[in-house]
């Protein structure tokens, strides 16, 4: 295994965080404080002890019981100052590891318990993120940010979700994203938010392939609209790899595509993947053998997010490092991935091709695998 990057060289790569969700990367300290002003009860007040308590809550090895942590956070993101602030260090901790592209996802309909409109929502998030770009420059560090608006799977907020996002397509929301349980809520059942989206061509992203298998990431790809696939893990199951060599320990000599996944490869349909999570839920058994290595040798387009910075105990960082030290990533594969991500970010495409030859290629030596598509 290659261990010749450390993790402050990786630290001090550029990095494109596109799956990373606003209300999963609170700091402890911060949800310690804004439970006292709002009177909700945590596991505990000490915020050494909450953060590990969220890491081990989440780890139970199932999506549903991961899920239930957020009840703690969202708790804390009912007023504007809370969902600001949240905002702000959301920021602030993502460019102090080197990100200097992020988009952060939210559910809207999550924060309107404090009396909140949705629109009012958006406007705090705004400036919450706003005041982190800010705050990074003020302390040298480049990045931009922008928003992506969530409809849960399991409820009925698609059409309205998809009008607040078209309402501030302008005003720094840059996408849509479906979330939430997979089994049982097909993304379908916001398919006119999806259409309505579609029609005003309107970026569109959709978790699948992490809680259920092939159907989803079938229907996200074929039927959805999406551009990308919001984890999309579960595509090694339309792969037959071969016997394991010393040579090729991942059995990718040989390797027989399906049908969906070879049309995922062709079309090189962005995954955003996120090892550690998928660790925790039991949708990958480590690091070392996590799934984004394969698709990475294999060629597909992969991208390497946190999911859930507090549930998961990561960061950017943590994740590309744990895959050089575990799985024998390159600096060539950090950049590929750091390519592929620059170029899938839902960004116009003088912004993203800026990114790439201002930002992401100087901080390079190494040649990347031809998959640099400016």
């Amino acid at each position: 295994m290659s261990t010749e990057l450390s993790f402050d060289e990786v630290r001090a790569l550029p990095k494109v965080s596109l799956h990373d969700h606003l209300d999963g990367g609170l700091r402890p300290a911060t949800i310690v404080e804004l439970a006292a002003a709002v009177g909700h009860r945590l596991p505990t007040d000490d915020p050494d002890e909450l953060g590990r308590w969220f890491v081990e809550s989440a780890s139970a090895g199932s999506l549903e019981r991961y899920l239930e942590t957020f009840d703690h956070t969202i708790a804390v993101m009912q007023t504007a100052d809370g969902l600001a602030r949240v905002a702000r260090e959301a920021v602030a901790d993502l460019a102090a590891g080197g990100v200097v592209l992020a988009e952060l996802r939210y559910a809207p309909e999550q924060h309107l318990r404090g009396g909140l409109t949705p629109q009012q929502v958006v406007d705090a998030v705004r400036g919450g993120l706003e005041e982190g770009v800010a705050e990074a420059a003020d302390a040298g560090r480049r990045i931009v940010a922008g928003q992506l608006l969530t409809a849960l799977r399991h409820l009925d907020s698609g059409d309205w979700t998809a009008e607040l996002a078209l309402a501030n397509r302008d005003s720094g929301v840059v996408g849509f994203d479906v979330a939430g349980p997979e089994a049982g809520y097909p993304a379908l059942r916001h398919e006119n938010a999806l259409r309505t989206l579609r029609d005003a061509s309107f970026p569109v992203t959709v978790h699948a392939g992490e809680g259920a298998g092939l159907e989803s990431i079938a229907e996200a790809v074929h039927r959805t609209g999406a551009l990308r696939i919001g984890h999309g893990a579960r595509i090694v199951d339309d792969i037959a790899f071969g016997e394991p060599t010393d040579d090729d320990r991942l059995g990718l000599d040989g390797a027989q595509l399906g049908r969906l996944a070879q049309w995922v490869l062709d079309q090189q349909v962005p995954l955003e993947l996120c090892p550690r999570s998928n660790v925790q839920t039991g949708a990958a058994a480590s690091v070392a053998t996590h799934p984004v290595t394969a698709l990475l040798r294999l060629g597909f387009a992969v991208t390497v997010n946190t999911d859930n910075r507090l549930m998961s105990g990561t960061s950017p960082t943590t994740e590309l490092h744990g895959l050089v030290a575990d799985a024998g990533w390159t600096l060539a594969d950090l950049r590929d991935v750091a390519l592929t991500a620059a170029w899938s970010a839902f960004r116009p495409f003088d912004e993203r091709s800026a990114l790439v030859d201002d930002v992401i290629l100087p901080a390079y030596t190494e040649p990347a695998n031809g998959r640099h598509r400016a």
